[in-house]
């Protein structure tokens, strides 16, 4: 098994859906979270390996939901 199937995961993030329906830019949301666009990027691109709770936490919080409208889970991607 090569490094990168061992570390793949079946774990997507939502940030387009959300983004989208609060009507707000990366940028913005960057800003609001206190988080890089680039760091922003990996996460909305599923290429992030891991994710502070901190930062789960800010972003739960700008965009008024839970964890689980932020975060799924897709067997097919394991």
């Amino acid at each position: 098994m090569s490094p990168a199937e061992m570390e793949s995961h079946g774990i997507t993030v939502h940030l387009d859906r959300l983004l989208a329906e609060r009507g707000m830019t990366l940028t913005e949301l960057a800003d609001r979270v206190g988080v890089t666009v680039v760091n922003l990027s990996i996460l909305k691109n599923n290429r992030a390996k891991a994710i502070r709770f901190t930062t789960l936490t800010k972003l739960c919080e700008v965009f008024g939901c839970q964890p689980g409208d932020l975060l799924g889970y897709d067997p097919g991607r394991e």
